[in-house]
Parts: structure tokens; C-alpha cells; sequence
């Protein structure tokens, strides 16, 4: 009778009310708090002033979880009111740091690693990961190659490294190393040839954090591809509590940023007169005042949309997503669309939970109309070029409606937009399953597979008739099929071990398989006539004489490795990491298939030190060192064999097999402290570091008499990087009230190469009289990539013509340009620099964030070839050139010299956030936060073409080329509104 008594009692026992209050950190109240009773669906949240109350029964545990904060659990006793505060957490994340196969806390740091959290990313139209941290950490420069939409980038870590192998960081997503290529196909012959950026298919609004991983003692562990540094992507996940919706929309207008100046209509009139006066002006002055970029670009609708669901419990989390981006061009008939979906789940197994398993599935479409704006044209030029020289007194159409025809160099910009059709799809899944087991409470052993399959399709089309009245029925079109795919196996065997108070062991064994393969073929045609269809859709209808096929397939590409990672804490003060990892690829040659990368760091936690406990203004310091070697394996597969093409009834070799062929390494030392000052109001770092690359990787004509053909060598030589490295972040002003925090990075780099045999050039110059000109060199005694010009010496007032500087240091009109050449500089920046911050006042926020870069020269190619003083009288020029003190003859030349040099210098406000916090509306909208964003409002610069954050394609033999610019897609100035809430 007692028990039954007893069970009744519980069974009906009520229910007690719970009130409180939810703050944060600082104490203000925090709306629109989710708080659920743990394994039930009963919830409720904080109203405007941060308050609840809610039923629950006796001995419930309360979860509160809010988006930004830490989640947070409470078991209800015998109090009826329960306050919380909740802590940032961002700033809880910033405690722990992604690092190759695991993680590590802050604290515990040994190699130069940055840390970005969402928070401290870029705002506005974000198309790829690298734009987020553009500016943001010291020694990453991220470079729009274009201001095309989802357009290529450069990203260098600390410079670059390599002569001819690739110099992009290794990005990691989840866990997954991505090849950096796209299934995008290529174009040229007059077709948009920017190649589109391979992080294209992530969408921006699902990265949680981006951690850097910078000297070799971070990056060894991923061994063959951590010479240039390593950027680690996480993705958001699930939380345990009731389903939780996210909403994001944004939506505004581009515009053009800035463009070369050139002479208006009046302007022109004058000039073409003063430059040409025995011309008849009736030959040239067709009565009209026409601004022919104008006419090819517009102000350009944004929108961006994204929506995540996430949930589960303590067992099982799961995050849905989905996102809609629609990003119309500046340049008219231009754009990108993209398509995004992903899940991501965490189960738990077991009545002990030791076994777990991740699952994650990423979907992606980009859809793309391309304009004919290619770079690897030469005097007939592209798109932008026709549209700068055109001459703003001739109308761009005749009165019947038809596009004006000058003559096949000189084309009009509006017809060419209307004769080429060019569109692309791409079509990415990334899936990936991760099983794990917790042998014991330290050891868990952790299996990866992930599988990457891109699909893209390009179809384009010329209708010649439109651009070359005189060649009505020459149309072309092609088709192009690109596809790869990407295997991943990784087992790792983790160990973290408090073994007493004063001693924690961290580490991590494992073996990884990965396989790339991507294949491409693409179908051309010629000679259609235009019957109001697009011709790709019917290329039989060519003649057989005039069609085209190719296809290619990779060579195999795999790469088998061992890595081991170890890490000691003594007493919290004297920290060691060992690192080691052998790679083994199928890119090296026989004798040199395998090699180990090996790494040491020391770090020692001095304000831990008792001389240094309670000091209230020195409350951090750390003192790290680092040494490691890494390798570069970024160059194409098969390279140490003998490859053959097969052409039309025939086979030819094209590579002579090197067994000896082995790895490009860099070894890098570095040392850096960490400090913080007045209880972390500032915290800082200063790193210093040396990156010595040997080995280089080089594909070179095989020397005669022998059979032609190349070969794949290691030069002789190395290249050095070295720099230091500072970053900087204080709280300027802190109440309950209002928030006001700085930051700032820079870094100061030297590049130099030595011991190199020889000279190797790249960086081709187009345009009318630039045909097979290279400008730049590497070469011992000069950074990589060193200008190597004529040194212009002004105009000739007696000739109109070039003076250069000759080989006895005097100028003339006589020294030939071509012949008289010098080292003159360099395109790698000395000094970046990276300027945020934000200020809160109550509900309103701002954020600021500019970026530079200094010292270094870049190739107005531009100026040198499309706006010339020789375009005169029937073709626009620059307004730079038009200068009524020296009389410039229109048949002077122009040569590739330092005339067309500038400094690159800049100072850009990369964008800018003002946002007001409006909190929950009514029951349905929690946390609603509006928002307007402007990005890249002005730029700083004496530079005169589109911007100096500009880098054209002008590899040779592919050697890459930095630093020029040539009629590139212009970049855009945007801003938008946007808005985000939950439900």
C-alpha cells in the first residue's frame, strides 16, 4: 500500500512554474532566448526585456539556446525562479581552433594559425569563401581577378613560392580536401576566358569558421600540399532543442566602380584636331556625343536567400539548408545564378553514445550567361576594349536600327554583345559519412569517406554576321563537357589524455587515400548561317570539313599517406608538437614516389610563469617556434611519364617520362608571440618568418638534337620568403550601453629568388603591336616575377616620339625598346594591410572594413594598347596621354616599358554594415536584425585603370604572371538590404 501510494504520488504530481531572466555576459536582456524542458516538445522563449516563464515538472532540466551564444542547461530544484546568462559564443569558439584532423584550444597553440569566426567575415555579394577573409587576418592576400560574377581570385599565404606550380592555399571543407578545379569548361576565341572560381559552389551563409593554418608547423600534417598554406573550412551543424528556423534575405543594386578616363565627344573633337589637323573632320567627327561603356553596362538587381533549419536532441542534431542567389552582372546580359541545398546530421548511438556518425551532403547548380570578354585577344581586342576606344561621336547604330561596322579591328562593343550567346552549368555534390568510436573516455578512432562530383556543360555561339557585316554566313558555336571526380578515405586514431594536473597529451595517427580524376570534350563548328536559331542546338547542319572535336582524360592521380601528430602541455606552461606525415603520389617519378614531412613547434605560456601571475596589465603572453617542411604537388598529373596526345590518325608524344622527378619542398622556420594586455582589452601577435622553397617543379623544352618534346624537372635555386607579421585587437570603449572595437593587421614581405640556372619568362603583353611580348622574368638576384622592361625617358619634342634608356644609361629615340631591357620592379605587394571595426550602441551596430596593399607595380596594359595616343583621330584615347605641352606624334608606338608601370598601391573600404537589432515580433519572429551593407564603396589609388585589386591571365607555358591588367570584367560597387530572423 505504501509503494502504490508512493507511485501515485509522482504520477500526479503538479507541475511547478519557472520564472526569470535571460542576459548576456554584459548583463543586457536577451529576446527571443529558446527554452525547452530536455526530452519533451514543451518550449517557450524571452519575451522583449529578456524575461519567461514556463511549466515543467520537478527535476526537469531546462535547455536555453539562443543563436551566437552558447547553449545552456539548467536542472530545475527547489527554486521557482531561475536567471542565465549566456555567454558569446563567439567568444567561446575562438577558444578552439580547427587544425588539420582535429582540434585544438587556444591556449595550446604552437604554429601560426588565424582564426575567423562568421562574425568577422566580409559582408555583401560573397560568391566564394575566399572573399570572406579578404583583408581580414595578417599575411592571406586575396586578389578578384575580375569583377566578373563568381569570377576567378588569387589567394596567396605569406607570397608566392613556386616558378611554375600552383601557388593557391589547400582548402579544406569539413574535413574534405578539395581539389581547387572547377568542372567549369573553358573558353577563348573571343568568348569569355575568365575560368570562375572553383569555391564557387559554397554558399557563404553555411561556413561557421575559417581557420588559417600559415607555417609549416600547422601545415605539415597535410604534407604534399601545405607549401602554400592551408585554409580549413567548417561548415554550421545541428543543435539539440526544438526545431529552430533561420531566414536571411538581402537584395540591392551594382554599379561600376571606377573605369579608365577617356575623352568625351567635345574632348575628342579637340584632341582629334589638335593631334590631326591636315585630317578632315568630317572623316572622323560623326556629329554624335556617345559614351559607348554606358551603353554596354547597367545598374544590376542583387538578391540573396537563404533559409536553415536545425534541431535533434543530445542524440541526434541535424541542419537543413537551402540558398537562392541571383546575381546580375554590371556588364549587360551577364550573370550567375546558384542554387544550394545541404544537410548535415550528428547521430549518437549506444546506450554508452561511444558511437557516433556524421553525415553531410552538399548540393550545388551554377548557371551562367558569359560576355565575350576575353583577355587572350590581341588587336581586334574584347568587349571592354571596343567599348573604351570607341569613338564618342559616331553612333553606335545606324538609323535603320543595325549595328554600326567600322572594319574587323575595330569592333563595336553593342554589336558583339548581341552576337555571342554563352552560358554554362555546373552542376556539384559533395557527400561525405564519418563513423566514429570512442574506445575509451581518451581514444576514438574516426573514419571519413567523401565523394566530389562536378558536371558543367558551355554552350556558345557567334553569330559573325552581327560583328563582320562582310562575313554573313561564318557562324560558329561549340559545346564543352567537363566532369571530375574526388575520393577521400581517412582513418584517424585520436588520443587526448589529461594524464595528471600538470601533464595533458593530445594526438592523432592516421592514414588517408585520395583519388582525383576529371575528364573534358568539347565540339566546335563553323559556317553556319543564321536562320534565327542558336547553332549549338544544330551543329549537323555545319559542314564536315569545318567541325571540330577534342577530349582529354586525366592521367591517374592518387595520393597515399601516413601522418602522425603529437602534442604535450606541461604544467600549462612549456607546450610541444611533433609532426610527420609520408606521402606517397602517383605524380612523382619512380625513384621519388615517396617522402616524409616532418615539423617541431615549442610554445611557452610565460604568463602562466608565477613572476608573472596577477600582473593586471601584461595577462597574456605567449612565445611560439616553429620549424617544418611541406611540399607542392599543384601541377598536372602524369608529369614524371611518357604522354602521347592522339590527333587525327595519328599519336604524338608530348612529355618525356622523368623517373628522378621529385617533390617541390618549402622548409619554413617561425617564431611569434602572443600577448594581452588590461585583462585581454588588447590582444596581439607579431610573427616572423622564413620560407625557403627548393626543388622547383619546372616543365622545360627538351635541349636539341633530341626529339621534341618536354620534359619535367627540379631546378636548381630556391626562393625565400620571409616577412613579419602583426595583428592587433582592442576594445576602444566598453559600457552597458555602447562598444566600440578596433583591429588592425599588416604584414611586410621579400620575396627573392637564388641559384636559378638561367631565366624563365612569363607574363604575356596583348594588343596591337604587343604580339609574343613578355614582361616579366624569374630569374637569381630578383623577386619572382620582376618586370623586365624598356625604361621609358618622356617624349621627344622634336619627334613626338619614345625616348628609352640605352645600355650606356643615356636616353634617345634611337634605342630600340626590345633590345634594351631592365629588371624594374616587382608585382609582389611589400605590405598588406587590413583596417575593421564595429561600434554597438544599444540595438544599432556598424562594422568597417578596409584593405591595402603597398609597394608594388603593376602593368597598365590597357593604356599601353587600347588608349594610345596612336588611336587618334579615329578611335578614343585616354585622357592621361592628351597633353598640349608635348606634342605626342599619333604614329608613335607603343613598347612595353615602364611608361605603362604604376604603383599598385591602394587603400580600399571593402564594406561597411549599419544594422538595428529589432528583437521578436510578436510570437512567430524571434531575433530580427535588418541590415544595409555597402561593399567596395571607394578605393584609394593613383593607379589609373579599373583597380589595382586586378590580376589578368598572362601565364606563359604556364608560368603564372601577376599583376596585369588587360581589359578585364570591370569590378562593381554594391549595396544591399537585408534582413535576418528565426522562427
Amino acid at each position: 500500500m505504501l509503494s502504490f501510494l508512493m507511485i501515485c504520488g509522482q504520477l500526479f504530481a503538479q507541475d511547478v512554474t519557472i520564472t526569470g531572466q535571460v542576459n548576456d555576459a554584459k548583463g543586457g536582456s536577451l529576446p527571443g532566448v529558446s527554452i525547452t524542458v530536455k526530452g519533451t516538445t514543451r518550449g517557450t522563449t524571452t519575451d522583449m526585456d529578456g524575461k519567461y516563464s514556463i511549466a515543467v515538472a520537478p527535476a526537469s532540466v531546462l535547455q536555453f539556446s539562443f543563436i551566437g551564444f552558447t547553449s545552456k542547461e539548467v536542472t530545475v530544484g527547489s527554486e521557482t525562479k531561475i536567471d542565465v546568462a549566456m555567454t558569446d559564443d563567439a567568444k567561446a569558439l575562438e577558444e578552439v581552433v580547427v587544425i588539420g584532423y582535429g582540434t585544438v584550444q587556444k591556449k595550446d597553440l604552437t604554429g601560426s594559425v588565424s582564426s575567423l569566426q562568421s562574425k568577422d567575415f566580409n559582408k555583401g555579394v560573397i560568391t566564394s569563401p575566399d572573399q570572406l577573409i579578404q583583408g581580414r587576418t595578417p599575411g592571406v592576400m586575396v586578389i578578384n581577378n575580375t569583377g566578373q560574377p563568381g569570377g576567378a581570385a588569387t589567394v596567396r599565404i605569406r607570397g608566392n613560392s613556386s616558378i611554375r606550380a600552383g601557388n593557391n592555399p589547400l582548402f579544406v571543407l569539413d574535413g574534405i580536401p578539395l581539389s581547387g578545379s572547377s568542372a567549369r569548361p573553358g573558353g577563348s576565341g573571343g568568348f569569355g576566358s575568365d575560368g570562375g572560381n572553383p569555391l564557387a559552389y559554397l554558399n557563404p551563409s553555411d561556413i561557421a569558421s575559417m581557420d588559417i593554418l600559415k607555417d609549416a608547423s600547422a601545415t605539415a600534417i597535410y604534407g604534399s600540399r601545405g607549401a602554400n598554406g592551408v585554409v580549413i573550412i567548417t561548415t554550421k551543424r545541428g543543435a539539440s532543442g526544438a526545431p529552430t528556423v533561420n531566414f536571411n534575405a538581402s537584395a540591392g543594386v551594382s554599379s561600376l566602380l571606377r573605369r579608365p578616363e577617356v575623352l568625351s565627344a567635345d574632348e575628342f573633337r579637340a584632341a582629334a584636331k589638335y593631334y590631326s589637323p591636315d585630317v578632315d573632320p568630317n572623316s572622323y567627327d560623326f556629329k554624335g556625343n556617345v559614351n559607348a561603356f554606358d551603353e554596354i553596362t547597367r545598374v544590376a538587381p542583387v538578391q540573396n536567400y537563404s533559409v536553415a533549419v536545425t534541431g535533434g536532441t543530445d542524440n541526434g542534431k541535424y541542419r537543413v539548408s537551402a540558398g537562392y542567389m541571383d546575381q546580375k552582372g554590371i556588364i549587360q546580359n551577364s550573370d550567375l545564378k546558384k542554387y544550394t541545398a545541404s544537410l548535415n546530421t550528428n547521430f549518437k548511438f549506444l546506450e554508452s553514445k561511444k558511437l557516433g556518425l556524421d553525415f553531410g551532403v552538399l548540393f550545388t547548380q551554377t548557371d551562367e550567361n558569359i560576355v565575350p570578354i576575353d583577355v587572350g585577344r590581341g588587336a581586334d581586342g574584347n568587349l571592354i576594349s571596343m567599348a573604351l576606344a570607341w569613338n564618342p561621336t559616331r553612333p553606335l547604330k545606324n538609323q535603320d536600327g543595325s549595328f554600326t561596322y567600322i572594319n574587323q579591328i575595330t569592333g563595336n562593343p553593342l554589336a558583339n554583345l548581341y552576337a555571342y550567346k554563352d552560358n554554362a552549368t555546373v552542376n556539384t555534390i559533395v557527400a561525405n559519412i564519418a563513423p566514429s568510436f570512442k574506445i575509451t573516455n581518451d581514444l576514438e578512432y574516426k573514419f571519413i569517406y567523401s565523394v566530389t562530383r562536378q558536371m558543367g556543360i558551355r554552350k556558345g555561339r557567334l553569330i559573325d554576321g552581327i560583328v563582320n557585316q562582310n562575313t554573313t554566313n561564318n557562324g560558329f558555336a561549340f559545346v564543352g563537357n567537363n566532369q571530375e571526380t574526388n575520393q577521400q578515405l581517412t582513418h584517424t586514431l585520436s588520443y587526448n589524455k589529461q594524464i595528471n594536473p600538470s601533464l595533458s597529451v593530445n594526438a592523432v595517427a592516421g592514414y588517408e587515400f585520395l583519388s582525383y580524376a576529371n575528364s573534358w570534350n568539347t565540339v566546335n563548328a563553323s559556317g553556319f548561317p543564321n536562320v534565327g536559331l542558336d547553332f549549338y542546338d544544330y551543329l549537323d547542319y555545319s559542314i564536315i570539313n569545318n567541325r571540330g572535336a577534342d577530349s582529354y582524360r586525366s592521367p591517374t592521380n592518387e595520393l597515399q599517406s601516413f601522418f602522425v601528430r603529437a602534442g604535450v602541455n606541461l604544467l600549462d606552461k612549456y607546450l610541444f608538437t611533433g609532426t610527420i606525415r609520408r606521402d606517397g603520389s602517383t605524380k612523382f617519378g619512380e625513384n621519388n614516389k615517396y617522402a616524409n614531412f616532418p615539423a617541431l613547434a615549442f610554445a611557452w605560456n610565460v604568463s602562466n610563469e608565477e613572476f608573472l601571475k596577477g600582473n593586471t596589465t601584461l595577462n597574456n603572453l605567449k612565445v611560439r617556434v616553429g620549424w617544418g617542411k611541406t611540399g607542392n604537388r599543384e601541377f598536372p598529373s602524369g608529369a614524371s611519364r611518357d604522354r602521347y596526345i592522339f590527333e587525327t590518325q595519328s599519336v604524338r608524344q608530348v612529355n618525356y617520362g622523368n623517373p628522378d622527378l621529385k617533390w617541390e619542398s618549402s622548409e619554413t622556420i617561425n617564431a611569434g608571440i602572443d600577448f594581452g594586455l588590461f585583462q585581454s582589452r588588447i590582444v596581439g601577435s607579431v610573427d616572423f618568418f622564413n620560407k625557403k622553397t627548393t626543388d622547383a617543379l619546372f616543365e622545360r623544352t627538351i635541349a636539341q638534337p633530341a626529339p621534341n618534346g618536354r620534359v619535367w624537372v627540379n631546378l636548381e635555386g630556391e626562393v625565400v620568403n620571409r616577412g613579419v607579421e602583426l595583428a592587433l585587437t582592442g576594445t576602444v570603449l566598453e559600457t552597458k550601453d555602447f562598444t566600440w572595437n578596433v583591429s588592425a593587421n599588416a604584414t611586410f614581405l621579400k620575396n627573392s629568388v637564388s641559384g636559378l640556372p638561367g631565366f624563365y619568362e612569363t607574363a604575356q603583353l596583348r594588343g596591337q603591336g604587343f604580339s609574343g611580348v613578355l614582361g616579366q622574368r624569374m630569374v637569381s638576384g630578383q623577386p619572382l616575377n620582376v618586370w623586365y622592361l624598356a625604361k621609358y625617358a618622356g617624349i621627344d619634342p622634336a619627334t613626338g616620339t619614345s625616348m628609352y634608356v640605352g645600355a650606356d644609361g643615356n636616353a634617345s629615340t634611337s634605342v630600340d625598346p626590345a633590345q634594351n631591357k631592365y629588371y624594374v620592379g616587382s608585382p609582389n605587394p611589400k605590405t598588406l594591410l587590413g583596417i575593421s571595426t564595429d561600434v554597438t550602441y544599444k540595438k544599432f551596430s556598424a562594422v568597417v572594413n578596409m584593405n591595402g596593399a603597398f609597394g608594388h607595380t603593376l602593368f597598365n596594359n590597357t593604356f599601353a594598347t587600347v588608349l594610345g595616343i596612336n588611336n587618334m583621330p579615329n578611335r578614343n584615347m585616354a585622357k592621361h596621354f592628351y597633353d598640349t605641352n608635348v606634342k605626342e606624334s599619333t604614329s608613335n608606338s607603343a613598347a612595353p616599358s615602364t611608361r605603362y608601370l604604376e604603383k599598385g598601391d591602394f587603400m580600399k573600404l571593402s564594406n561597411m554594415t549599419l544594422s538595428y537589432r529589432v528583437g521578436n515580433i510578436g510570437k512567430a519572429f524571434k531575433n530580427m536584425n535588418i541590415s544595409l551593407t555597402g561593399q567596395n564603396l571607394f578605393v584609394l589609388t593613383k593607379y589609373r585603370g579599373f583597380d589595382p585589386e586586378v590580376n589578368t591571365d598572362g601565364s606563359n607555358n604556364d608560368i603564372p604572371s601577376l599583376g596585369i591588367e588587360y581589359v578585364p570584367y570591370p569590378s562593381a560597387r554594391t549595396y544591399m538590404l537585408g534582413v535576418n530572423f528565426s522562427l
